[in-house]
């Protein structure tokens, strides 16, 4: 199994591109057999202004459209800026053909500085892919910078964990692979947990 992680990270040490790593190291513990690779829009920043601007792929844009393409999932993670996903992110997925995300397993995540872009995905990225047509799985990901503290450390594990079992389960064809009994919300159990006067 081939699964590729877009990341928007805008810096070279950003949580973005940390918790797309997040994803790899599950999905390497869950599928050791399973190929996968981050790719970083922020390397290819020119290229995809340009491919706004001229309508067509640099060779170096296109072999990452490629890669997107053979991929049999995706696991797309985005900062948070003002409310929702930067602009190169749009930018990048503006330039796919409008239907090679039809049917592709999506695993979305999104990181921010405060828990009150915690709704970004809901709001900002799944009607995204909801348009492009990709199945989306049910569990998505935020991480604040409580997450990467030692007190959250676990809880971003669990819902990364969750995430990863779901992807993997739906590319095989088997479904989100959850019961009833793993309807257990791990993102509010965390935000509940926060103490954060500021929030």
């Amino acid at each position: 199994m081939r699964i590729v992680a877009v990341s928007a990270g805008m810096s070279d040490a950003s949580s973005t591109t940390l918790l797309a790593n997040r994803y790899g190291e599950a999905i390497r513990a869950v599928r050791p057999d399973a190929t996968f690779e981050v790719v970083s829009l922020r390397d290819l920043a020119h290229d995809i202004t340009d491919a706004t601007l001229v309508g067509f792929a640099s060779p170096r844009l296109q072999h990452v459209i490629d890669q997107v393409a053979a991929a049999d999932a995706l696991v797309v993670v985005a900062p948070t800026y003002k409310a929702s996903y930067p602009g190169l992110f749009k930018s990048f997925f503006d330039a796919l053909d409008a239907d090679l995300l039809i049917g592709k397993p999506v695993a979305l995540g999104a990181t921010g500085g405060t828990a009150r872009h915690s709704l970004v995905v809901d709001y900002a990225l799944r009607p995204l892919f909801a348009y492009m047509q990709a199945m989306v799985v049910p569990t998505d990901v935020f991480a604040s910078p409580h997450d990467w503290g030692t007190n959250g450390t676990d809880a971003l594990g669990g819902r990364v964990e969750r995430a990863v079992g779901e992807l993997l389960s739906v590319a095989e064809g088997g479904g989100t692979g959850r019961t009833f009994d793993d309807s257990i919300d791990l993102f509010s159990e965390t935000m509940l947990s926060i103490s954060d006067p500021q929030l």
